[in-house]
């Protein structure tokens, strides 16, 4: 009988279900169809990230294969709790780990910050690795230089770092550390890249699928993030009021936004094509989309439609809030639409656009033309040789 095994894999700092099978070319290519799922060169496994969905997902995509689906690695109550055991800790520290997970829930975190915080953790217990009674500013101060600095994390993943490091104090009240004294990095101020209103257009025609076009006008026409648009509900689409419901994005806040006129015709035309059951975007058999698949076919967009940037999914976001702060719309109200909390977040577009900056003349141009009306015909005035 051939097996294939899932079993929990702590991989890429994040939660995984690994999924182990004696090598087969039929099983591979099956799994290589499943959006989201990828090969580690490192673990010599193939994984699929840990969601609330994903072992059924997994059951699903291997049902009617032929091949007997071992789950018995996996208990799911242990996934939720993310009390997966890491043999080369400490008891102490393992219950250190578990400790601090239920501390983090407790404290109603997201998913994604629980996850986050507990990666740090679980990197500076793997680092220190000797009893904590003795804990100092030193050892952080170490871990940051050697782990984080070291390997050239952003600035974002240090902050975070630091934020994990004062819940993590604050829980066990180690007291020769200084909360103080933990400095965190001044935080990046860089612009968001946007596309011309002329390259959204000529992205959206190069989109050939009927489904890839409708993703990409929607997150660009309502200004979505791409974790809201794979948790859209058919039900939250108000076609009548042209208006899209959000339901607890980030920040667990709902908002409404609007949807574009000349996006209902290709909505239409994808929900009588594709027959969407529950959600907006579905894989097969009705499976959640993923986010990797959306990136894929927007790069493969962008090369057909010739634009060279580097573009993202919240890159059309980015250009959906430049493109209205252009057009007049109050920052106010791109705040509400693009569901920022703080009005600093939504300012920042106002540094992108600078349309007066960019009206003001280079003294460059104005010394040729001055030149140019004075009369003076010298060689070097034309500065291109030609």
């Amino acid at each position: 009988m051939k097996i294939i095994k899932l079993f929990p894999l702590e991989h890429r700092s994040a939660l995984q279900i690994g999924v182990s099978f004696i090598y087969d070319l039929e099983m591979k290519n099956h799994l290589m169809a499943l959006p989201g799922i990828k090969w580690s060169s490192t673990k010599k496994v193939f994984y699929f990230p840990y969601s609330e969905d994903a072992i059924t997902i997994l059951r699903k995509h291997l049902r009617g294969t032929g091949w007997y689906v071992d789950f018995s690695a996996i208990d799911e109550n242990e996934f939720n709790k993310r009390t997966l055991k890491h043999p080369n800790l400490k008891a102490e520290h393992q219950a250190i780990l578990e400790k601090f997970d239920s501390y983090l829930r407790g404290k109603r975190y997201s998913e994604s910050t629980v996850k986050t915080y507990y990666s740090f953790l679980l990197k500076f217990l793997k680092f220190h690795n000797a009893p904590l009674a003795q804990l100092n500013n030193r050892n952080i101060e170490m871990f940051m230089e050697q782990v984080i600095a070291r390997k050239n994390y952003s600035i974002s993943t240090h902050r975070q770092c630091v934020s994990a490091f004062k819940h993590f104090v604050e829980l066990f009240g180690f007291t020769e550390i200084c909360l103080e004294k933990i400095s965190r990095p001044k935080k990046s101020r860089i612009l968001p890249r946007v596309l011309s209103q002329k390259e959204v257009i000529n992205l959206l025609i190069a989109t050939r699928n009927l489904k890839h076009r409708m993703v990409l006008a929607i997150i660009y026409s309502s200004g979505l993030r791409i974790g809201e648009l794979l948790k859209l509900r058919l039900h939250d689409i108000d076609i009548d009021r042209r208006q899209i419901f959000i339901s607890q994005a980030k920040g667990r806040k709902d908002r409404y936004v609007g949807m574009a006129e000349t996006f209902i015709p290709i909505l239409l035309n994808y929900l009588k094509t594709y027959q969407p059951v529950q959600r907006l975007v579905e894989g097969k058999a009705g499976e959640p989309y993923s986010a990797s698949s959306v990136r894929f076919f927007l790069k493969e967009s962008c090369r057909r439609a010739g634009i060279v940037k580097r573009v993202t999914p919240h890159t059309l976001r980015h250009s959906y809030a430049t493109h209205m702060l252009e057009h007049g719309v109050g920052l106010r109200h791109i705040q509400e639409l693009l569901g920022h909390s703080k009005p600093e977040t939504t300012m920042i577009y106002t540094h992108v656009t600078q349309q007066d900056l960019l009206q003001i003349t280079s003294p460059l141009d104005t010394a040729v033309s001055q030149l140019l009306k004075s009369g003076k015909e010298e060689e070097n005035l034309r500065l291109s040789r030609k």
